[in-house]
């Protein structure tokens, strides 16, 4: 049975032929730019994604980092505006880690050093990049490792304390 005419089949074959005169004009444009040089441009696109998800992995792992760590997920929009100017060493030199963590604070400390270490390499990235969007996740990595370490330190701190504590409370 045939089926019934739309009221605008005519409008339909005109705007499928539009759509072929458009994939036809692209296709072409297409074709110009990979015979001028334009296949560098996707390479450089591709490249520079891929640079992204380097650091939104990285990123990632310190906000699990942060979480397993009883932190917040992000640090701080404060510290992290505070950051811009500051490069990873830096921050990091908020203080001293202890070169031998006390009891906990070992693992407290390590995590420290992660979170410092993929912030080196995330803003190391986002020299590479040069854009906006990379340099707010490396100030926000700088901003995780300075926590980090102040966390290290405190830590560290609280302990060597304790131990005084205990050492008088023995001797009394």
């Amino acid at each position: 049975m045939p089926r019934p005419r739309d009221r605008g089949e005519g409008h339909g074959r005109a705007r499928g032929a539009a759509v072929v005169v458009a994939a036809l004009a692209v296709g072409a444009a297409s074709g110009w730019l990979l015979a001028c040089g334009g296949a560098a441009a996707p390479r450089a696109w591709h490249d520079q994604q891929g640079r992204r998800n380097e650091i939104t992995v990285l990123w990632a792992q310190i906000r699990e980092w942060r979480r397993e760590a009883g932190m917040h997920v992000e640090p701080d929009a404060a510290q992290v505006m505070a950051m811009s100017r500051m490069s990873v060493s830096s921050a990091a030199r908020t203080c001293v880690p202890p070169s031998a963590p006390r009891g906990a604070c070992g693992d407290v400390c390590s995590l420290g050093d992660a979170i410092c270490d993929n912030a080196e390499s995330i803003c190391s990235i986002a020299d590479e990049l040069a854009d906006a969007w990379a340099r707010e996740k490396c100030d926000s990595a700088k901003a995780s490792c300075r926590e980090a370490r102040e966390r290290c330190c405190r830590c560290d701190h609280e302990a060597a304390e304790a131990e005084e504590q205990a050492a008088a409370e023995a001797a009394t």
